[in-house]
C-alpha cells in the first residue's frame, strides 16, 4: 500500500511539523462531533460537494478540472465520513481526512481548527508517494458553478388563439428548457456507437431508435443524475456524458456547439432540480 507524505507550507499549527501520510486508496474524513455541527462547519466551505458519487467526482475533475484540482465530499462509509478528491494528470486519487474531538487529521498532520484545516489547503500542499507520484493541491473545485444562459432575446410573442383563460392553456403550455434532435449514443454492453433521436421534456430526457418511433427505447429520470460534462475519455469528438449511480451515458453530437447547448440545458435542469423547483 502506497504512503504519501504532504510538503506544505502552511503556518505552523499543532500538525504541521508531521507529514501528511494517506495509506489508503479511499480517503474518509469520520466525526465524533454531532453531524449538524459538523454540516453546518461544511456548507461555509465552498468545494465541499455534499452526496457526489465517487464515480460523478472522478467524472468531473476529469472533464471539467484541471491537474491539482481536488474536491470534498461524503463518503460512502458511516456516518460522518468524507472523502477528498485530487485529480493527478489523467487519473483521480481519494484520500482519508478524519475528524476527532474537533480535530481535523489528514495522515499525520493534525489541525485544531476547521479554519487551520482549510487553510493548510489554501497554501497548496504537495503530496509526494513512494512511487514518485506528486500532486500539488492547485485548486478548489466550486460546488456552485455560474452557467451562462443559452436563450435568446424574445422578439415575437403574441397569442395566436382567443378566448381562452389561464385555466385552459397552463395545462397544455410547453415547459421551459426543452430540447430534442439526434445524438450518437454507446451501447451499455456492446461498446458501439448508434444514433438514437432525444428529447427533454421537464425532468426527463428520453431517447427513440427514430425521430418517428413513438415509444423511447428509455426514459432517464434526470432526478437521477449527478453530473453532465464534455468527455475526452471516449475516441470522439463533441462527446458529453451523463453520471447516474448505476451507469455514466456517453452521447455525441455533430457539432461542438450543439453538444455546448446539450451541455448547458442539461446543467440548467439539474441546478433547478437541486433547488427543489
Amino acid at each position: 500500500m502506497t504512503a504519501f507524505t504532504s510538503l506544505c507550507s502552511c503556518r505552523p499549527s499543532r500538525g504541521s511539523q508531521k507529514p501528511d501520510v494517506a495509506a489508503d486508496p479511499e480517503m474518509s474524513v469520520y466525526s465524533d462531533a454531532s453531524n449538524d455541527d459538523l454540516c453546518d462547519e461544511l456548507e461555509t466551505l465552498g468545494w465541499y460537494h455534499y452526496d457526489l458519487s465517487r464515480h460523478a467526482a472522478e467524472a468531473l475533475l476529469l472533464s471539467n478540472g484541471g491537474d491539482g484540482s481536488y474536491l470534498l465530499r461524503n463518503s460512502n462509509g458511516a456516518p460522518g465520513c468524507f472523502a477528498l478528491s485530487v485529480r493527478a494528470k489523467d487519473s483521480v486519487k481519494h484520500f482519508h481526512v478524519t475528524r476527532r474531538d474537533n480535530v481535523y487529521i489528514f495522515g499525520f498532520n493534525e489541525f485544531p481548527s476547521f479554519q487551520d484545516f482549510v487553510s493548510h489547503f489554501a497554501n497548496q500542499p504537495l503530496l509526494g508517494s513512494d512511487a514518485g507520484t506528486l500532486i500539488v493541491l492547485k485548486s478548489p473545485y466550486p460546488w456552485r458553478v455560474e452557467e451562462p444562459s443559452i436563450y435568446e432575446s424574445v422578439r415575437v410573442h403574441t397569442a395566436i388563439q382567443t378566448g381562452r383563460t389561464k385555466d385552459d392553456l397552463v395545462p397544455k403550455a410547453p415547459s421551459l428548457g426543452t430540447k430534442e434532435g439526434y445524438l450518437v449514443k454507446q451501447g451499455a454492453i456492446v461498446k458501439n456507437w448508434k444514433q438514437r433521436w432525444f428529447t427533454l421534456h421537464r425532468n426527463e430526457l428520453k431517447y427513440f431508435k427514430d425521430k418517428t418511433c413513438e415509444e423511447p427505447i428509455r426514459t432517464l429520470d434526470l432526478t437521477s443524475c449527478s453530473a453532465v460534462q464534455f468527455d475526452y475519455s471516449q475516441d470522439k469528438v463533441n462527446c458529453f456524458c451523463l453520471v447516474f449511480p448505476d451507469r455514466t451515458f456517453y452521447l455525441c453530437a455533430k457539432t461542438g456547439v450543439e453538444a455546448d447547448e446539450w451541455i448547458k440545458i442539461l446543467h440548467w435542469k439539474l441546478s433547478q432540480i437541486r433547488k427543489g423547483r
